[in-house]
């Protein structure tokens, strides 16, 4: 069963919060990295380089909790349970540069390497909730 993400939920994720995305590694264990999120049509929207831990957890186990804390107010957070909808290149490299923008201040993603491919991943909601505030 999917939901969406609205309200206050929504508002956490549009703002300049950091997200974290726990994924499950091979033997089981969690795995833990700090992203930038974005939320479009009530989705969680993540950006990433192929190749790291956490993007290879998901195609082998699509199942991801992403929890945003309110940088303001940090006893105030949404936790995200869901699975992984759709993992795109189309548009990537423009999205990196949406969130430089709304995390730095940038136009343009400063911290490219040579020979990366940029991917989105979006992530249907199955349990949103928002504690604190």
């Amino acid at each position: 069963m999917s939901t969406t993400i609205q309200g206050r939920a929504e508002e956490l994720l549009s703002a300049a919060n950091f997200c974290n995305v726990a994924t499950l590694r091979r033997d089981g264990s969690v795995h833990l990295a700090p992203v930038w999120v974005d939320v479009e049509n009530g989705m969680p929207v993540l950006n990433t380089a192929e190749g790291r831990a956490w993007p290879k957890n998901l195609e082998r186990d699509p199942r991801v909790t992403l929890t945003v804390q309110n940088i303001e107010n940090p006893y105030e957070y949404v936790e995200i349970r869901g699975r992984v909808a759709e993992r795109s290149h189309e548009g990537a490299e423009a999205h990196i540069d949406k969130l430089a923008k709304k995390y730095l201040g940038k136009d343009s993603y400063p911290f490219r390497q040579p020979g990366e491919r940029r991917v989105i991943i979006r992530v249907e909601p199955e349990t949103v909730r928002v504690q604190g505030g």
